[in-house]
């Protein structure tokens, strides 16, 4: 059993390294020697991927997460009033981690396999002699910008949303730190992420349509939004454009697109990673069960695939929108309704409860 996987990011390493785990030849190849990390980014996985994560793809240590127990959500409009609150009965409901320590960290551990081969895309003529050689069973692309991607996987259903997302860390004094915080303001939502008692990872997605910031005005925005941190040191600030994409077939004879290339969404809620690994968990399955029947791995696999997850994909993205879309609209009139909708929610157990488990689990709880 030969699997190609194509791509250098955090998703093509914890699918390789699922793989290897069953004990599947693993090509891996990229573009890049080095991957350039961004030492700024940061990701949340809820309770219900960590534990699939651990158990199924790498033992991630303990001293690598740290654990959210609370978040609360504000209004600038409302004069940083309390709109809602999500917590269940103290346990953790999502947990933060560097990007570049995870990266390191499965780089490290899946270089130990003997099931695994790292290789360097250095010809032009390489995606052509993958096609024409047969030398695969499957061929995992998660890279969205190669010559796959463009020959094979254009037709999306796109949307731009003329904003801009703003990653740093702030080094702070120490205090108890499980508590993430969003503040929808004027400008665009800022969320507060713990990573540790003295770090909190801090994401700014402002609408650029009518203004452009500079690192300055962004760290004044930091500042005046601040809950509670006494601030040390603020590293280099990075950005990126923010979009939504859905894919409208996910594979073609026996390649399958994978990761941002299938699905890509708003940072708001922090499920893109998560969703991704969801796509994980039900392609690992589909496979197993092939193994465990003795059968070959084939393009049938990745039908089984489209076919379970592709309308969930497509519903859950689409609720991110309708969030950002909801907080979008509200910022613009002066009427309240949109607010004690929410407060409405978030005295309401139950429909709290539910919106917990949809973060945690998505479509599938």
């Amino acid at each position: 059993m030969n699997i190609c996987i194509i791509g250098d990011g955090l998703t093509s390493l914890s699918l390789a390294k699922n793989l290897t785990n069953k004990k599947i030849n693993v090509h891996f190849y990229h573009k890049n020697k080095i991957k350039n990390l961004s030492s700024s980014r940061t990701i949340g996985i809820s309770k219900n991927n960590l534990e699939f994560f651990r158990k199924k793809i790498y033992k991630i240590p303990k001293k690598n997460f740290w654990e959210i127990k609370k978040i609360e959500i504000y209004s600038e409009k409302l004069e940083k009033e309390k709109l809602l609150k999500f917590e269940n009965n103290n346990e953790n409901l999502f947990y933060m981690l560097k990007n570049d320590d995870l990266y390191e960290s499965l780089i490290s551990e899946i270089s130990k396999n003997k099931f695994f081969r790292k290789k360097l895309i250095n010809k032009n003529s390489f995606y052509q002699n993958l096609l024409n050689k047969n030398k695969y069973d499957l061929i995992i692309n998660c890279d969205s910008n190669n010559f796959l991607s463009r020959k094979f996987f254009t037709k999306k259903i796109d949307k731009d949303y003329d904003n801009l997302a703003y990653t740093t860390i702030v080094k702070h004094n120490k205090i108890e730190n499980n508590i993430a915080t969003q503040i929808f303001t004027k400008n665009g939502p800022i969320a507060f992420l713990p990573i540790s008692n003295n770090e909190t990872s801090i994401v700014c997605s402002l609408d650029t349509k009518n203004k452009k910031y500079n690192d300055s005005e962004v760290l004044d925005l930091i500042s005046k939004n601040n809950p509670k941190y006494e601030i040390q040191k603020i590293l280099k600030l990075s950005s990126f454009k923010l979009n939504s994409s859905n894919l409208r077939n996910y594979h073609h004879e026996n390649i399958l697109a994978f990761g941002d290339l299938l699905h890509r969404i708003h940072p708001l809620a922090g499920q893109g990673f998560n969703m991704t690994i969801r796509d994980i968990k039900v392609l690992s399955r589909i496979i197993q069960n092939k193994i465990d029947l003795g059968m070959q791995l084939d393009s049938s696999i990745l039908n089984e695939f489209e076919k379970e997850t592709k309308n969930k994909n497509f519903l859950f993205s689409n609720s991110i929108d309708f969030i950002y879309e909801a907080f979008n609209f509200d910022k613009k009139i002066k009427n309240k309704s949109f607010k004690n909708f929410l407060r409405i929610i978030g005295k309401n157990k139950n429909l709290s409860g539910y919106f917990i488990k949809l973060a945690d689990g998505g479509l599938n709880f």
